[in-house]
């Protein structure tokens, strides 16, 4: 937990893993800074593929087509081998610092206080700037303080930076897998942050590139693919997993049998731990026997060293019929009756129930064992013998725990000694994710009791938590609110946007810290419900009770609220795509590029590109290949006069984002283009890095030029999974965020969200400055130019109408949900003018300082970011 007293007037906290660091890597801002320190070390790692030694040919495996397409097919000893890049900090996120921003607020506001400007300033001070030599040196050399992480990009490559750049080797305690179940290609991609509506036609197919991109790697050869797919990430999170780590796959029958044998060549076949049942909501319609239940395939990384912490559940008497005996108070003893074992009558007060159990255990004794039971005596069964000394048989009968029946003496267990149950392998009561508690936010939302089950069971406050499919977080939800430290992953921008949402807005209930100092480390864990256990042994030895640690039932001081930890957003380097005549380098990808870039090229030709009004389309001709590493292609157009305009183009990566360094650079290149009479740049791409926006640049020499940003259409990638051709809109302009700076004052301003052009793949089209299309929108009033660092946060996501409509108090389902969450659980009462900050389009008023430079991030619906920079003079 944060050391800080506890404040009646300021109650939330956060838990603070104080013991543990993480490698300092640049941030976006700064990717490329790190190639001092990474150059002429390997650009590719390599694995073994099976846990042990391995015959092949005459030891058991799973085979399927291109299961070993790294190697040549007689190797002995197969290998993966992946790409090694790195990771860059692309927000820095503390909620409790938003959530006390707006305590700061309802304070000035109580106080009187007219002008609330600095909010929070002490909260956010920027650390001296550091050398550039030293800061560069301290890439993946220093370690700083742990915040968890929320990573966009391909898990694959981003496990093997975490193991290679960050030497994150044996540091992680459970991996938790939740892969797509079945092979079929749109049903689990949703379109929208607030939408889980998702159909099965060409409206419902992902227009993210790296969605695209892990589709066709993942189901290119149907289950071929798939298991490819999963058993290169099951390498990856045992080479990440501790000793005592454990990894989970959920997963459901169509593949659970082929997913079982996979992670026995990974892990090894004696590492397996358990195969759990889970009941979901309902089954699918069948024409057979219905399916209402999911699986989770449970290794470890060392069967001999696994860390698991038992988990029990309160259970009735009447759950187990073997409890059918009742101890009255005067000591007699009678059957239960059907009325009493059906609850339908109350037991008598001070009565007991109670079950018999062996008194005696397999094998027989050396020598006779005679006990006198109320003046008869008695041996034990043949083969058998006492399970207790004889001294241990009195001490039972003296405690009235020993029954005879049929000749034989048992031992009488009352149902109070132990009225829990340690939880099996059958899960029941998991069912689905419709609740209050548990709202769906994403279209492939898991439960978060199930995944709670598995955390709680394998690791301990403080430990490393990894899910490489991240989807609406779950995982990192549960994980943060137990205490774990978690990284998360995810190729789809909408899945990270709703984790990150959903992560910022989290409130917990606060568990007591075991350890009570002022530094209070979470590695000590949290004051727990103890039940005692009274056992045989225990009474007969007079050793005393068991203590039975109920993990899942941590103390609660319900005078405090805990929210989120700080986290970072994450994106992985990504390698942009050369000149044409280089989209062949590596073999097997040569025919596949080279049509990508000619399906490029003729819809350069055939459609242009559009500016997102009717009838308006820059068309090409002599379009020409260039060798240049940034400088793609060349052609011309005509202009709205008829004019032939020569114009450079930048073709993105296939597979990724376009990077601000590439586009500095072909912008360099493109200088030297401008006495041939070029006057603009064009950057094509599926996705672009936030800070590249469209801008006039002025050459003193040749005049100015143009940048300007076009959105490929996805159709372009997603060659043969159309049902129907969308070449008319292969290239759209995009605009950027109408963001405006108001003045209140000669002393303060406030920004103001206007509107965003940005580019909608459901509909093929630009939307022209609409807010109902935001989301959220971010603002860092200290930008450092260095690391955008989240100091206030808005959620919108509806038109001004509508968000005027909400806080009227009519319905507005979005930020209503959300304001009520908070309000409820925050248990405080903020003025409107608060609320109107957190869910408005203005910012709260900031002091206006000459050279002060603001940051706005806006996320609309898709996904899609866009950030403007404001420097005020």
């Amino acid at each position: 937990m944060s050391n800080k007293p506890y404040d009646p007037k300021h109650p939330v906290s956060h838990i603070e893993h104080q013991q543990e660091k993480r490698a300092s890597i640049p941030t976006t801002e700064r990717q490329g800074e790190e190639s001092a320190i990474v150059d002429g070390e390997p650009q590719q790692s390599e694995y073994d593929i099976f846990r042990h030694e391995f015959r092949r040919g005459n030891d058991p495996e799973l085979y399927w087509l291109n299961k070993y397409r790294n190697d040549n097919e007689d190797t002995q000893h197969p290998s993966l081998k992946t790409d090694i890049r790195s990771l860059y900090v692309h927000e820095d996120i503390n909620p409790e610092q938003l959530i006390n921003r707006l305590y700061r607020v309802r304070d000035e506001k109580a106080a009187g206080f007219e002008n609330q400007t600095e909010l929070f300033e002490e909260m956010f001070r920027e650390q001296d700037e550091e050398d550039e030599l030293e800061r560069v040196a301290s890439y993946y050399q220093h370690n700083e303080n742990w915040k968890n992480r929320l990573i966009l990009g391909d898990s694959l490559l981003v496990m093997n930076s975490l193991l290679n750049r960050e030497g994150m080797r044996g540091q992680v305690q459970c991996v938790y897998i939740d892969p797509p179940y079945g092979i079929k290609y749109g049903g689990n991609w949703q379109m929208r942050i607030n939408s889980t509506n998702v159909k099965e036609n060409d409206g419902g197919i992902s227009g993210e590139p790296e969605t695209i991109k892990a589709y066709r790697d993942t189901w290119e050869l149907g289950i071929n693919s798939y298991l490819s797919y999963l058993r290169d990430r099951l390498v990856m999170a045992r080479e990440l997993l501790t000793e005592s780590g454990s990894c989970f796959v959920q997963i459901s029958d169509e593949n659970v049998h082929l997913v079982r044998n996979l992670m026995d060549e990974v892990f090894g076949s004696e590492n397996f731990v358990s195969q759990i049942v889970f009941t979901k909501t309902s089954g699918f319609t069948s024409k057979t026997i219905g399916n209402v239940a999911d699986f989770i395939i449970w290794y470890a990384k060392s069967i001999e060293k696994i860390k698991y912490r038992p988990l029990f559940h309160k259970k009735d008497f009447t759950e187990d019929a073997h409890y059918n005996q009742v101890e009255l108070p005067d000591g007699s003893i009678r059957a239960l009756t059907s009325e009493e074992n059906e609850k339908k009558i109350s037991l008598p007060i001070g009565a007991k129930v109670f079950r018999v159990g062996d008194l005696s255990s397999q094998g027989s004794a050396s020598e006779e064992q005679p006990f006198e039971f109320e003046g008869q005596v008695y041996y034990p069964p043949r083969g058998r013998h006492w399970s207790v000394t004889e001294k241990g048989l009195r001490r039972l009968r003296e405690l009235g725990r020993i029954v005879k029946t049929d000749n034989n003496l048992q031992y009488k267990r009352y149902f109070d000694d132990f009225p829990y149950v340690e939880e099996n392998n059958i899960w029941d009561d998991v069912h689905g994710i419709q609740s209050r508690k548990d709202p769906k936010v994403y279209v492939v939302q898991t439960s978060t009791k199930a995944i709670q089950r598995c955390i709680l069971m394998s690791t301990d406050p403080g430990d490393l938590v990894l899910d490489p499919t991240c989807g609406s977080g779950t995982t990192a939800f549960v994980s943060e609110q137990w205490g774990r430290r978690w990284i998360t992953i995810d190729t789809s921008r909408i899945a990270l946007n709703i984790a990150k949402r959903r992560l910022v807005i989290a409130l917990f209930p606060y568990y007591q810290p075991f350890d009570s100092s002022e530094k209070e480390n979470i590695r000590l864990g949290f004051k727990y419900t103890t039940v005692t256990r009274i056992t045989q042994k225990g009474l007969a030895y007079d050793e005393g009770m068991i203590c039975e640690c109920l993990y899942d039932q941590p103390e609660i001081d319900k005078k405090r609220i805990r929210v989120s930890g700080p986290f970072t957003v994450e994106t992985l380097q990504n390698y942009n795509v050369q000149s044409p005549e280089s989209l062949v380098e590596r073999k097997n990808e040569t025919e596949d590029n080279q049509q990508f870039v000619e399906r490029i090229f003729s819809n350069l030709r055939a459609n242009g590109i559009r500016n997102g009004l009717k009838g308006h389309a820059a068309l090409f001709h002599g379009l020409q290949p260039i060798a240049n590493p940034y400088l793609n292609a060349r052609g011309y157009y005509k202009d709205e006069q008829g004019n032939e305009v020569l114009a450079y183009l930048m073709i993105g990566p296939k597979f990724g984002t376009v990077s601000k360094q590439s586009v500095n650079m072909a912008i360099r290149e493109f200088r030297q283009k401008l006495n041939e009479g070029a006057s603009t740049l064009y950057i094509l791409g599926f996705s672009f890095e936030d800070d590249i926006k469209n801008e006039d640049i002025k050459d003193y020499n040749l005049g100015t030029f143009h940048v300007v940003k076009v959105r490929m259409n996805d159709d372009l990638l997603q060659d043969g999974l159309l049902k129907k051709d969308k070449t008319a809109g292969s290239f759209i302009i995009i605009g950027e965020p109408d963001i405006r700076l108001v003045r209140d004052d000669d002393d303060t301003c406030h920004v103001e969200i206007q509107g965003m052009d940005m580019y909608d793949p459901i509909q093929d089209r630009v939307a022209e400055r609409n807010v109902a299309d935001i989301a959220y929108w971010e603002l860092d009033d200290r930008y450092s130019g260095t690391e955008f660092v989240v100091r206030s946060i808005h959620f919108c996501g509806g038109d001004k109408k509508e968000f005027n409509a909400w806080k009227k108090g009519l319905q507005s389902v979005t930020p209503r949900q959300i304001k009520r969450d908070i309000g409820r659980t925050l248990r405080m009462e903020f003025p409107e003018e608060v609320w109107d900050a957190l869910y408005d389009f203005r910012s709260a008023p900031i002091k206006y300082e000459k050279g002060r430079k603001l940051a706005v991030r806006v996320i609309s619906q898709f996904g899609e970011e866009s950030t403007k920079v404001i420097t005020l003079d």
